[in-house]
């Protein structure tokens, strides 16, 4: 069929995050958002990035940093409310990412909330060790 999706649903990209990230609908979770977002860091796709954040934290002119780097493995830990019917949530996740063929890790606990009935990015709770 297509490619495993970034996010490392299990899933192809068509069928996950995909619909996302070319506009045709919106998360309807915050976990979605943010495998949405990983998709799209992936991809370096700045415009969704930018589109999915909350209007009151959104850096403006978002760059992705370094060039070098790679995107290659998400693992959700564990999400607080950010259900269908919740208007805030957490999502606690590990990213492995490569640059110049080294691994490292990030470990973060991201917030998001809804925005006129739209699910936002709006901060980092925390990085973890």
């Amino acid at each position: 069929m297509g490619k495993e999706c970034y996010c490392s649903s299990g899933m192809f990209f068509e069928k996950c995050c995909e619909r996302y990230l070319n506009g045709k609908e919106n998360p309807k979770t915050a976990e979605q958002l943010m495998r949405s977002r990983y998709s799209a860091y992936a991809l370096q796709n700045e415009t969704y990035l930018i589109k999915t954040w909350h209007s009151t934290t959104c850096p403006g002119n978002k760059t992705l940093g370094e060039e070098h780097l790679k995107w290659h493995r998400l693992k959700v830990k564990e999400t607080v409310m950010g259900g269908v019917n919740d208007e805030t949530g957490e999502v606690a996740f590990e990213a492995i990412y490569k640059i110049n063929g080294k691994a490292h890790k990030h470990i973060e606990r991201s917030l998001f909330e809804k925005e006129e009935g739209v699910w936002r990015y709006l901060d980092v709770m925390k990085e973890e060790e």
